[in-house]
C-alpha cells in the first residue's frame, strides 16, 4: 500500500504537509477483520446563537473565509451538524417556539426567532455544503410544560395533555424548519436526559421517555408522515442526577427493551459520560446506529494538552462503533464564556476583528477533511492501535488518524509502508488504494 500524503499537526506547528522516513523496526498497523460493519456519516458540529454571532463581528470577509473553511467540501467539509431546538446553553438568551401558558393546541408556535441567528447559520453551511444532514434536540420544552415552570431544571409534566402536545411540538419544529429549507434528518427527544442545571435542561426518566416515544413522539411523527428518524438520546451517563455505573440500564436499555419504543427507533446518541455505555449498547443492538452527538467542551483555554484529550474521544467513540461525530461550539468569543458562566473551547475564537483557529480544529481537520461519507471504519491491530483510528474510503484509499504520545520520534508501518511520528503529535496518513 503506498502512502501518499502525510499531514502532522504538534504544539509548534500545525498541519504541516510531507511524508517522513521511517527508521528501522516499525510498529506495525494491521487492519483486523471487522466485528460489526460501520458506514461513516461525517463530522459536524453543533451550530448555535454564540457562534454565528460571533461571526457576525467579524469583517465579512473574513466571515465568509471561516465559513467556506469549516463547510465547503474541498476545506474541512462538515457535513453532519447538529441543531438546537429552542434555547441551548450557548443561546444568547432563553426561549422556545410556544410560551403562551396552556396553548396545547399550539396555536402560537413559530421559529421565527431561528431566523437570526441558528436558520441562518444553517442556511450559511448548505450554501456550501447542500448534502450536509442536521439532527436535532431541545435542551428544554416549553417552560409551561414543566415543573417547576422554567428552562432550567426541572422536568416534564407527564400528563397525557402535556406529553402529546409536546410531541407535535416537534412535529412542527420538523415542518417549519421543512417549510425553511432545512431537512431534520434525526429528532432526539432531549438533550442529557439526566442534566439538571442552570441553563435549559429537563430530566427524563428512562420510564418515561419509553413511554412518550411509544405513545405518543412516534404516533405523531408516523401520523404526520415524516421522514424524520427519532433516536434515543442525547444521552449524557450519570450527569448531574449522582449515582453510579453507566445510565445504560436506566435509559438506553429501559427504553429499547419494549417492543412498543423500540420499533420507532433507529438509532442512539451519546455524550459526556455516555461514552461509558456506547459498548453495552452497540454489543446489545448491533442493528441500531450510534452518534456520538456532542464533543466536550473543555475550559476556554484551548490548549494542547485538551486537544490530545479530544483525539482520545474521537478514538473512543470511533473505533466504539460510532457513525458520526460531532463537536460542540464551532466558534466563540475568546474565553468560551457562556451567558450563564462556563468558559469552554471551540474550534475557533474570535477577538475583535480577528480570528484564529485552535488545536482543536486542527485535530477535527486531521479526519474531517480526508474523510469520505459512505467510508467503512477499519478495525487496527499492533501496538499503536490504542492510539490509532482509520477508515477505508469508498474509492478504496485508507486513512489512519495517528497520535504519538511520545516525547521521541515513532516509527510505524502500515500496508508495508513505514513513516515516522514527529514526537507528540498528530497525523493523518492517507494510503493510494
Amino acid at each position: 500500500m503506498r502512502l501518499i500524503r502525510q499531514i502532522t499537526t504538534t504544539r509548534e506547528a500545525v498541519f504541516q504537509e510531507g511524508v517522513r522516513s521511517g527508521g528501522e523496526a516499525p510498529s506495525a498497523l494491521t487492519e483486523l477483520a471487522q466485528e460489526r460493519e460501520v458506514l461513516w456519516r461525517g463530522f459536524g458540529g453543533c451550530l448555535n446563537e454564540a457562534g454565528i454571532a460571533a461571526l457576525d463581528a467579524l469583517p465579512p470577509e473574513r466571515k465568509k473565509y471561516i465559513l467556506d473553511e469549516l463547510f465547503l467540501p474541498d476545506k474541512m467539509g462538515l457535513n453532519y451538524c447538529r441543531l438546537p431546538i429552542g434555547a441551548n446553553d450557548y443561546a444568547l438568551g432563553w426561549y422556545s417556539y410556544d410560551e403562551t401558558d396552556g396553548d396545547y393546541a399550539l396555536e402560537h408556535f413559530s421559529v421565527a426567532h431561528d431566523r437570526r441567528y441558528v436558520l441562518r447559520f444553517a442556511k450559511e453551511a448548505l450554501a456550501r455544503n447542500p448534502s450536509i444532514a442536521f439532527f436535532a434536540s431541545p435542551w428544554s420544552p416549553p417552560s409551561w410544560m414543566k415543573e417547576p415552570p422554567q428552562y432550567n431544571g426541572g422536568h416534564i409534566r407527564p400528563t397525557p395533555q402535556v406529553l402529546s402536545a409536546y410531541a407535535r411540538y416537534l412535529v412542527k419544529y420538523v415542518q417549519a424548519y421543512e417549510a425553511e429549507g432545512v431537512h431534520i434528518a434525526q429528532i432526539n427527544p432531549q438533550n442529557e436526559f439526566a442534566s439538571d442545571n442552570n441553563y435549559p435542561t429537563c430530566t427524563w426518566t428512562g420510564e418515561l421517555m419509553r413511554e412518550f416515544i411509544a405513545h405518543y413522539l412516534g404516533p405523531a411523527f408516523e401520523e404526520s408522515g415524516l421522514k424524520t428518524e427519532i433516536w434515543l438520546g442525547t444521552i449524557n451517563g450519570t450527569g448531574t442526577l449522582g449515582g453510579i455505573g453507566t445510565r445504560y440500564d436506566a435509559y438506553t436499555h429501559t427504553v429499547l427493551d419494549d417492543p412498543s419504543a423500540y420499533r420507532y427507533i433507529r438509532g442512539v446518541m451519546y455524550q459526556w459520560e455516555g461514552k461509558n455505555a456506547l459498548r453495552q449498547s452497540v454489543e446489545s443492538y448491533p442493528e441500531l446506529g450510534y452518534i456520538q452527538s456532542e464533543n466536550e467542551c473543555g475550559d476556554g483555554a484551548n490548549s494542547w494538552e485538551y486537544a490530545n484529550y479530544v483525539f482520545e474521544l474521537m478514538r473512543h467513540y470511533i473505533t466504539g462503533g460510532v457513525c458520526a461525530y460531532v463537536y460542540w461550539n464551532l466558534i466563540l468569543p475568546r474565553g468560551g464564556v457562556s451567558t450563564w458562566g462556563w468558559k469552554q473551547n471551540s474550534m475557533i475564537t474570535t477577538e475583535g476583528e480577528n480570528a484564529r483557529f485552535e488545536y482543536e480544529y486542527y485535530i477535527f481537520r486531521h479526519s474531517a477533511a480526508f474523510v469520505k461519507c459512505g467510508a467503512r471504519v477499519l478495525r487496527l491491530g499492533g501496538h499503536m492501535s490504542g492510539n490509532s483510528f482509520g477508515f477505508c474510503n469508498p474509492d478504496g484509499s485508507r486513512v489512519i488518524v495517528v497520535q504519538n504520545p511520545f516525547p521521541y520520534e515513532k516509527t510505524v508501518s502500515f500496508g508495508g509502508t513505514a513513516c515516522a511520528l514527529a514526537p507528540q503529535s498528530v497525523s493523518t496518513l492517507v494510503f493510494a488504494p
